[in-house]
Order: structure tokens, then C-alpha cells, then sequence
């Protein structure tokens, strides 16, 4: 199987020239810039993040994917991750059906729980219903994917009865289960019948491996066809490996620092970063550097798709655009290489 190479964004809020933090208005609109360099230079797929909070500027990936669709020609366009709970599915399939006819064909979605839950009380959904929000919605929502007529009933919804939504779509549509590392987020991907995208953001990627072997042992009981699995972790390129980590290094703290105050988590020091840079799930440094790091982690996991989470705090436009340019030129030629 070809293995895809690809970048994902929260649109995180960036310093300006000026060092103040960018507006994000603009934000929004260097992430459509950084999408057409990353197709500029042969990366298979961007991820764009739904967030409803002041670091990240993207609360409407499809509306940010729409705009990227109009400037590229050959990347896929997703997100990562749909939040679905505290959304309608049958909009949100509305949406991403529009998106791949605008883009003949490169919609993908990606869709979860997400890690963080402003978009709960934002839409007025009570988080002690997590769980059948998420399953009930995830349930109709592979339905709309599979027939242009849909028949369902549940607690979240009133039911439907051979209800046609539309826009129909033209061919197949790629959808994702995002899944953080629970057995029973993997069986809920087995039992749909659909990729997995594993969100591996700290610690050993080899210690999802079980994950891995359980996803394929229950697909293959079941008498489903092999589906791919990906990975989703942060990272950064820079021309050398001093470079990337001295780059990196004050903008990963201030936003582990940030996250960490809003959830009891110690301040992260830089011997952390450093060990996740050398034995974790931080992809940081030079092309040859981080090209090994990944083709170790994809031979591991045995990956169809690789996502580098190229964003990370407040650091500058400019150096994520050197970072998607080395790893658009350089990286994924050298992982393929290596892979070969």
C-alpha cells in the first residue's frame, strides 16, 4: 500500500513580525497559505482542527477547507478531528459532500470527540450525555455516508424514514474514527467499518501497537476488508537538528504550559521536550532526522498514513512555511526512500 504523507493544523495563533500575536482572522488566512505551499510540494493530505477557544483560530474547518479546495489542485482536504458530538450529523455530512464535489473528490473527514469540550456548552449539549451523543451521531452519520436514503432512530434526534439528504455524493467519501488510545474507541472503529487515525501526542508510538493488533484481529473476525490506520503527532523541521528544537522549544512550552494550567499539569520543562524529541512522539528536527524518526514509527505501526501536526503555539508563519517546504522537498522523499 503507498503510504501517505500528511500535515494537520489547529490554526494555532501565531506571533507577528511585530511579536505580538496575530489576529485571527489572518491566521485563518496564512493556514489557506500554508495549504497551497504543502500542495505546491507533494503533501497528500492537510487536516484542519475544529477548536472554539482564542489559541486556535479555526472553528469552521469546512469553510477554511472550501477556500484551500479553490487555490489546489491534487492535496485531500480533512479535518482533524470533526468534533461530532456537538454537531448534526446530517449538516456536517451536508458540508464535507459540498466540499468534495468543490474539490472534485479530495474531501475526507476525520471525525471524534476531540480533546477539548468548549463546543459542548457552546451548542448547548450537556457533557454528561458524551458518550451517546457521540455514538448516536457516529451511528447516523456512516449511514449517510453508505445510501442517499437514510432510515434511523435514537434518543438524540427525532427519527428519519427513507430520508434523502442532500447534496448526494457523486462517489465515496473517506471518513476516519479518531481515536486516542482506549480499546474501546478501536472496537467502535472495527464495528463501523472504518480507518482509524491514531492521535499518538506523547510517549513511545510503539505502545500503541496493541491497539494496532486489536484493530486487525477484530476486523479480520468480523469479515471486514483491511482498512488503513494512521497516525497524528506533532513536529517541526528545521535545516538542522539545533535549529528545529531551539525553534520549537519555546512555542510547544507555552502551549503544554497553557493546556497544562487549564488541567492541573505541572509546567513542562525543556529535559521533557528533549525526551520526547529523542524517544517519543515528537518529530523534530532536521529532514534526514525526522524522515528516519517517521519511517521507524510507520514500519512499527504499519501505517497507511502518516499526520504531522505542524502547528504548535504561537510559532511564526514563516517557519511553519520553511517546515511544510523541507517536509513537502525533502522528508517524505527520503521516508519513502527509507520505507523502500
Amino acid at each position: 500500500m503507498q503510504i501517505e504523507f500528511a500535515l494537520d493544523t489547529f490554526g494555532d495563533v501565531t506571533f507577528g513580525p511585530d511579536g505580538k500575536l496575530k489576529p485571527q482572522d489572518q491566521v485563518i488566512r496564512d493556514v489557506v497559505d500554508q495549504a497551497v505551499l504543502a500542495d505546491e510540494v507533494g503533501v497528500d493530505f492537510i487536516g484542519l482542527g475544529e477548536h472554539h477557544r482564542d489559541d486556535f483560530a479555526i472553528s469552521a474547518p469546512e469553510t477554511v477547507l472550501a477556500a484551500i479546495a479553490a487555490k489546489t489542485r491534487r492535496i485531500r482536504l480533512g479535518t482533524a478531528v470533526t468534533v461530532l458530538s456537538s454537531d448534526d450529523p446530517i449538516r456536517v455530512f451536508q458540508r464535507f459532500s459540498t466540499l468534495n464535489a468543490l474539490s472534485s473528490g479530495r474531501a475526507e473527514v476525520i471525525l471524534g470527540r476531540g480533546s477539548f469540550t468548549e463546543s459542548f456548552p457552546l451548542f448547548g449539549f450537556d457533557l454528561a450525555d458524551y458518550e451517546t451523543l457521540f455514538n448516536e451521531k457516529l451511528d447516523l452519520f456512516t449511514k449517510l455516508l453508505r445510501a442517499p436514503r437514510v432510515s434511523w432512530s435514537g434518543s438524540t434526534r427525532p427519527p428519519l424514514k427513507n430520508q434523502p439528504v442532500y447534496p448526494t455524493l457523486a462517489a465515496p467519501m473517506t471518513c476516519w474514527i479518531g481515536v486516542g488510545g482506549t480499546p474501546e474507541s478501536v472496537m467502535r472503529a472495527v464495528r463501523y467499518d472504518l480507518p482509524m487515525m491514531l492521535a499518538i501526542i506523547g510517549g513511545a508510538p510503539s505502545r500503541f501497537r496493541p491497539f494496532v493488533d486489536l484493530y486487525q484481529r477484530a476486523n479480520a473476525e468480523t469479515g471486514n476488508a483491511p482498512q488503513p490506520i494512521g497516525v497524528h503527532s506533532p513536529g517541526h523541521v528545521a535545516d538542522t537538528d539545533e535549529e528545529a528544537r531551539d525553534q520549537l522549544w519555546p512555542h510547544y512550552k507555552a502551549l503544554h504550559d497553557r493546556i497544562g494550567r487549564e488541567r492541573g499539569w505541572p509546567p513542562t520543562t525543556r529535559a521533557q521536550f528533549d525526551r520526547e524529541a529523542d524517544y517519543g512522539s515528537l518529530y523534530v528536527g532536521s529532514p534526514e532526522t525526522v524522515a528516519r524518526k517517521i519511517a521507524a514509527t510507520v514500519k512499527a505501526l504499519g501505517l497507511s498514513r502518516f499526520e504531522m501536526k505542524y502547528s504548535s503555539g504561537p510559532l511564526p508563519h514563516d517557519r511553519l512555511m520553511r517546515s511544510i517546504e523541507l517536509y513537502g522537498t525533502t522528508v517524505i522523499p527520503r521516508a519513502r526512500e527509507i520505507l523502500a
